[in-house]
């Protein structure tokens, strides 16, 4: 059996980044042959076959030479924790090869971060998610996914896609579906692009070279070898294409959920080479007609279960019983999400804003007064977050039990939702709707200087635990989530796994605000566009275009759905769910100025602290998608990956590894894997 690229595809194009904060890079000099390569990419593009005349097919990146079993003749068992599209996708492609699989879930939805839920708007239910999803056509993995389902006809072409600058100091970039290779897909971003005299490439300098050659000849492991150890931040800090950065790589860093500062340069090299330089199929995308949960969730979910696949929501995982190496067994309960399985959470000083709080009118910081939140210490992030009054034995969650908002202490003591209102009282009682719930109270069981183990106090909706043992384990989790069932480990855990998965990082947190507006609004821009130079707002999404709930909602109504996303906000200067709230409004009226006299009939907000980090100096350590342990596997976004991916095609792509590994110790036939071309053109 093989493993390896095949097949012809793809290059990429070119726009540069580069270099370190107060000391040089010291990347290899430009040889004169690179150069030489580089002034001949036409010529070499056109007979390897990247041209715009013959469209390069997918790199064929794992596959069986042999033509072996596809369908398990013997029980064996698989348990998947955690069911976003990682665990998802690993959890049908094994049941669909006969496996028995049970997967568990810790929410009541399954999806993860692409999950949807209810809400109610007017007399309306309609439904929420966690912020606008697009379906890039080099998604070969996802897409070969949704087709088997045969479930096309759930997504939508959007077009086109622009990229919108603020206070006019660029004019707005629009992508297209383009059809054309490296270096033809530069020649026609160049020819479209009225932005293409401010890109500030200077060829006489020999660090834009150096930049052009990084840019336009990635490769796995070599580029994260010579970037790794860079912040995006720190490698444009010098001489670097002002242009370049404004227009392509901040707006697109961003939108990789990580922030340049704390972004690996590598990381961004294989992001743009994904999306971009290496992609013949241009940045125009599909989006959902419904919500995520009812257009690829469910389908998924189905096909798992009418192949006799067990789907296990609210299921916590209690501990992990581990013997010579291997997962014996794993425990979990099932029920109220508040448990008595214990958890650990860092503290947020970002949270505790001392003898100041932050006006979210006009965003200064003023002096507070007889703020009974000013004793109070945060742990946790994003919609997770717990308080504690110094020197006492309990937490209390801050999560508002009507739709998961994060409360914010008032002056008086009382817990106010900024999303709906629901007020509580200082001990965490319901005063006033729509929530019916207090919020939950946690014992604290252990303290370290940064962080809290909680446990929750069992209900009478807590069912009583079970042991399941399998044949294979896959991990499938968040980043907070593996690190919470390495630490549920008994016996003789594997300790280099275990530092492995401590190490992961958790990005900058990520906020969603949807509002629902009495009227509608002229646009010229792409339904989804990517905005650049604001303070919070990353992106805007028009819903009352797309989603087709949405669009008869408007139809009814003549309002408008409105969503902005911010990717990566800094805490400390967003504080509070209100911070964030107040933010996106301003912005939002500043973005369409004719959303300013309209009514607001709705707003959610949604915001978490829960998407992998990929940091400078991470990747040598990152784990893999094959274990020491014989019987584990992990999948996730967090995973490293052989291959070139981002985002939902990196999440699906990392599942359908881990089934390929499993499907590979029982002898069957793996299924086939594609990428972009996984180097460039102007490799060294």
């Amino acid at each position: 059996m093989s493993q390896s690229y095949n097949s012809p595809r793809s290059t990429p194009p070119s726009l540069p980044p580069h270099q370190g904060n107060s000391t040089e890079l010291n990347l290899p000099a430009i040889s004169r042959r690179t150069a030489l390569k580089l002034l001949s990419a036409g010529a070499i593009g056109g007979a390897l076959g990247y041209s715009r005349f013959c469209k390069p097919q997918p790199t064929i990146f794992q596959q069986d030479t042999l033509d072996l079993p596809r369908q398990l003749n013997r029980q064996k068992s698989v348990v998947v924790v955690g069911a976003g599209l990682a665990g998802l996708a690993c959890a049908y492609q094994l049941s669909q090869r006969g496996f028995m699989v049970t997967l568990l879930e810790r929410s009541p939805i399954l999806g993860g971060k692409v999950a949807s839920w209810p809400i109610q708007v007017g007399d309306e239910t309609l439904r929420m998610e966690h912020g606008f999803h697009g379906f890039f056509p080099q998604y070969y993995n996802l897409k070969s996914l949704v087709e088997e389902l045969k479930i096309s006809d759930n997504f939508l072409s959007l077009e086109f896609y622009s990229v919108i600058f603020r206070d006019g100091k660029y004019q707005p970039e629009v992508f297209r579906p383009n059809h054309s290779a490296f270096p033809w897909n530069i020649v026609d971003l160049t020819i479209a692009s009225d932005n293409r005299l401010r890109w500030g490439i200077n060829l006489t300098k020999p660090q834009h070279w150096r930049v052009f050659r990084e840019i336009g000849g990635f490769q796995i492991p070599q580029s994260f070898e010579r970037l790794d150890q860079f912040s995006v931040a720190q490698w444009v800090a010098q001489d670097f294409p002002q242009g370049l950065y404004d227009l392509y790589f901040l707006p697109f860093a961003k939108s990789s959920l990580n922030a340049p500062d704390q972004l690996s340069a590598a990381e961004l090299m294989q992001f743009f080479h994904f999306y971009f330089f290496g992609n013949p199929e241009g940045l125009a995308f599909n989006g959902t007609r419904q919500d995520m949960g009812t257009s690829l969730v469910q389908p998924i979910a189905e096909a798992i279960k009418s192949k006799g696949g067990q789907i296990v929501t609210e299921a916590t995982v209690n501990s992990i019983n581990w013997q010579q190496g291997k997962i014996k067994s794993l425990s979990y309960q099932q029920g109220n999400a508040h448990n008595d399985v214990p958890f650990w959470v860092k503290r947020n000083p970002n949270l505790e804003v001392g003898k100041q709080e932050k006006d979210t009118v006009n965003g200064k910081l003023i002096p507070s007064r007889n703020n009974q939140s000013l004793n109070l210490e945060y742990y946790g992030g994003g919609d997770r977050v717990f308080a504690v009054v110094p020197g006492t034995t309990e937490a209390i969650s801050l999560s508002c039990t009507h739709q998961g908002c994060t409360v914010q202490q008032q002056a008086d003591g009382k817990f106010l939702c900024p999303c709906h209102g629901a007020v509580y009282s200082a001990s965490g009682q319901v005063i006033s709707g729509p929530a019916q719930r207090d919020l939950p109270r946690f014992q604290i069981t252990q303290r370290t200087e940064n962080q809290l183990q909680l446990r929750g106090v069992a209900t009478a909706l807590t069912a009583p635990g079970e042991i399941i043992a399998a044949d294979y384990y896959v991990f499938a989790t968040d980043v907070p989530g593996v690190q919470q069932l390495f630490t549920l480990s008994e016996g003789e855990v594997n300790q280099q796994l275990f530092d492995q998965v401590q190490k992961l990082a958790v990005a900058d947190p990520f906020a969603v605000a949807r509002f629902w507006f009495d009227r509608d609004f002229d646009w010229s821009h792409s339904n989804f566009t990517s905005i650049s130079g604001y303070q919070l707002t990353d992106s805007i999404t028009l819903y009352h275009r797309i989603q087709e709930q949405f669009v008869a909602w408007s139809q009814k109504t003549g309002g408008s759905v409105v969503e902005l996303h911010a990717y990566c906000y800094k805490e400390k200067e967003f504080p509070n769910q209100q911070a964030l709230l107040s933010t996106f409004e301003e912005e939002l009226y500043e973005i369409v100025p004719q959303l300013a006299s309209a009514k607001i009939l709705h707003r959610e907000l949604v915001n978490q602290k829960n998407f992998s980090g990929y940091p400078p100096g991470s990747y040598a350590q990152r784990p893999e998608t094959c274990t020491d342990a014989a019987n584990l596997f992990f999948a996730g976004d967090w995973v490293k990956m052989p291959f070139p991916c981002g985002l939902m095609e990196r999440a699906i792509s990392s599942g359908l590894l881990a089934s390929n590994a499993v499907l590979h110790r029982e002898g069957l036939q793996r299924r086939t894997l594609l990428s972009v071309n996984p180097e460039g053109l102007l490799t060294i």
